[in-house]
């Protein structure tokens, strides 16, 4: 994790609209700056993974698959119930934060309130639920940590927010940081419990108390930037409206993560926890393929956001061959790695995990595209359309999950993962083709 953790320098309070990040005049000059972010973004999220890689071990050599699977069903259940109850904030916050026909003075209150508000009712949508989730998931690990689930649901909501709100206020490499800290913060927390506890009350603690102190971080990032100067009462009006944009695209984010998690909540409950943390292994290495898509995604998102759509789209077009190459190359690279690192880091028990990795590479392959043309959806206003285009993927995941693993495990789940990758991409390029010959 990076050392610089007390912020940019100092600017002015953010009293009024954020103002539109001016054009360049030179190609050159654009592509720097774009570049310069993306190459922070990137390492912001390496770091991440980095660290989420290193917790997984370190999970894996104290207690094997089976507390692996555990670790995983807390990170990622707790998650998909945030991000339904959220109403899609994350990706509407930096939309409503760049556009300059809001009143900033309420918006951002209006954001805070929504946060809260969409915490709380992921905690209380947790523990009604709990039964039902304890016997599908948790009943290897006993009623308490079903139910203490609940309180990952209501802190890992903040985290997901506010590095939204970073990204949305033009602290670029603050958000990038973000992504980092908030995984990086855990290995400290677990190793600290570890001392004294064991077992998956000890990762859910760990799990909890890096939530907080990331939170804490970006709320300190956020004050320093004057983020909760000069507000004025929160706009009803105004949070219906950005809950309307957000539910647009929280469509397209639920099918984004359950399209990335779904086989893991599939091989859960039909196979067990041993299986569901070798398939964690391989899914973990191989979405590392993901990280230039998603880097073009966060940083020309607000790009495309102060664009017309005539220029954002022709720009799209331009980057769409040079977003495919980056991600194929990288593709191509985890494989060669995929046979020497994964045994190298995980026992023999996890030998497993190879045949998934290669077969999940080769559905992401395509990513990088899929990152590009949803900044340009959103930026644009049409999280709808990009939401539409992911569900053609859900479905394919969920038909060939039913299909799939009970046949053949791991090994059908990496299959369904990486057909679904495959479809998604294609069904979202048809969209921007359509969109975009109606606004050229």
């Amino acid at each position: 994790m990076s050392t610089e953790i007390a912020g940019p320098t100092p600017v002015e309070p953010l009293t009024g609209p954020v103002k539109p990040v001016k054009p360049v005049k030179r190609r050159t000059g654009r592509l720097g700056r774009v570049g310069a972010l993306m190459a922070g973004n990137i390492a912001g999220r390496i770091g991440a993974l980095g660290a989420l890689g290193l917790a997984t071990v370190l999970v894996a050599r104290a207690g094997g698959p089976a507390l692996v699977g555990g670790f995983t069903l807390v990170r990622i259940l707790p998650g998909v119930v945030s991000h339904l109850a959220n109403c899609g904030l994350p990706g509407a916050a930096p939309y409503f934060l760049v556009k300059q026909d809001y009143d900033q003075a309420r918006v951002r209150p209006t954001l805070a309130v929504l946060t809260v508000g969409g915490a709380c009712v992921a905690a209380l949508s947790w523990l009604l639920l709990s039964p039902l989730l304890y016997g599908l998931f948790f009943e290897s690990f006993g009623h308490g940590v079903a139910l203490a689930a609940a309180v990952p649901c209501f802190t890992q909501g903040f985290v997901s927010v506010g590095q939204r709100l970073l990204q949305g206020t033009g602290d670029m490499r603050g958000a990038s940081l973000a992504i980092a800290v908030e995984e990086a913060v855990y290995l400290p927390m677990y190793l600290l419990l570890l001392v004294a506890w064991y077992g998956m009350g000890m990762v859910l603690a760990g799990l909890v108390l890096a939530d907080v102190a990331a939170a804490a971080w970006i709320a300190v990032r956020l004050w320093r930037r004057g983020f909760f100067a000069g507000w004025s009462r929160p706009d009803p009006r105004l949070g219906r409206k950005i809950a309307g944009y957000g539910m647009r695209g929280q469509i397209g984010s639920l099918i984004d993560l359950l399209n990335l998690r779904l086989d893991v909540a599939f091989l859960g409950a039909m196979a067990g926890p041993a299986a569901l943390g070798v398939y964690t292994v391989a899914s973990k290495f191989a979405e590392l393929v993901q990280l230039p898509g998603l880097a073009v995604n966060y940083v020309l998102y607000p790009d495309f956001a102060n664009q017309d759509r005539a220029t954002a789209g022709r720009r799209t077009a331009r980057l769409i061959l040079p977003a495919l190459g980056v991600s194929v190359l990288a593709a191509l690279v985890l494989a060669l790695l995929t046979g020497f690192v994964l045994p190298l880091l995980f026992s023999q028990a996890f030998d497993g995990a190879v045949r998934p990795t290669y077969i999940l590479l080769c559905g992401l392959a395509t990513f990088g595209v899929s990152g590009l043309v949803m900044a340009y959806m959103y930026g644009v206003g049409r999280p709808g359309a990009a939401s539409m285009a992911q569900g053609v993927g859900l479905i394919a995941t969920v038909v060939l999950d039913l299909i799939l693993i009970p046949r053949h495990g791991t090994t059908g789940a990496a299959i369904a993962s990486a057909i679904s990758y495959t479809v998604t991409t294609v069904v979202v390029l048809g969209y921007f083709a359509h969109i975009h010959r109606r606004t050229a």
